[in-house]
């Protein structure tokens, strides 16, 4: 990072991906926007690490026309959205020393990337669908063998020895991410623990089979967590991913399998790929 005043907004900017609950959180010392969740709690190693939640694309890829949304989104917006649904909080003034700090570090970490470039390591890997739903009781068990070390019994997480944030965070719960959060999707929570979880596994060494991730997955979406309503989400329905759990949908299956599969029978009856 440049030894500049660009750099410092660059540096505060990270410093706020990796400790977000010290300056945002209940106790926040620029004031209360969040959960008590850090952002790299979802991004991991603020948001470097490969498969991870990875940030490096972002620089590239925004401003872009977003289906979620029917609009054109800058990164402002990106942070904003994350800020409002990941961490269940409320946006940061538009133009605040935070927000910018922010966008910096985003654009920073993207920096000598061709726009629209794909970068390996960004974005979550693929994952084939289960010939089968997800099943929320299967990933009960691999939840007990595998995450509940870190993550507690009840999803709880554990907090820094300071309390202000997670050391690991809570998977549901009023302290978790929202309903509206990306990980809320079936598909991107289970590419992500595949490449990410538990502890130590990496993307190139996982340590989940691919019905673990599905599994698991299943079962952290099934349990409670704050709802925020997104009313107009998805305006065009044509491009709602098959797994958003939430109707209404182009096609006649139920919010159900929606949320937890099969989901080969809902792809063959879209003609084009949802985004």
């Amino acid at each position: 990072m440049p030894a500049t005043a660009a750099g410092q907004t660059i540096r505060y900017g990270r410093e706020l991906v990796a400790h977000t609950a010290r300056y945002l959180g209940p106790t926040g010392s620029v004031g209360h926007f969040t959960n008590g969740m850090n952002c790299q709690n979802c991004h991991l190693d603020a948001g470097t690490r490969g498969f991870a939640n990875n940030y490096l694309a972002v620089a590239a890829t925004y401003p872009k026309l977003r289906a979620r949304s029917g609009t054109v989104e800058g990164i402002d917006k990106r942070v904003t959205d994350c800020v409002e649904r990941s961490l269940n909080g409320r946006a940061l003034p538009a133009g605040s020393r935070e927000q910018r700090a922010l966008v910096a570090y985003l654009t920073w970490l993207g920096q000598g990337i061709a726009k629209g470039r794909k970068v390996y390591g960004t974005g979550l890997i693929p994952l084939p669908y289960l010939d089968r739903a997800a099943d929320p009781v299967i990933g009960r068990a691999v939840f007990g063998a595998k995450c509940q070390s870190c993550h507690g019994p009840a999803g709880q997480g554990q907090l820094l020895p300071d309390g202000h944030g997670y050391q690991y965070p809570p998977l549901w719960g009023p302290a978790s991410y929202s309903d509206a959060a990306g990980l809320y999707r079936l598909s991107s929570l289970a590419r992500y623990v595949k490449a990410a979880m538990p502890y130590g596994a990496t993307f190139d060494r996982p340590q989940l089979t691919d019905a673990q991730a599905w599994d698991v997955a299943a079962f952290i979406n099934s349990q409670p967590r704050p709802h925020r309503p997104t009313p107009h989400d998805w305006p065009d329905l044509r491009q709602k991913p098959i797994d958003h759990p939430f109707g209404p949908y182009t096609d006649g299956f139920s919010a159900l399998q929606h949320k937890y599969g099969p989901f080969q029978p809902i792809a063959r009856a879209h003609p084009l790929p949802a985004s």
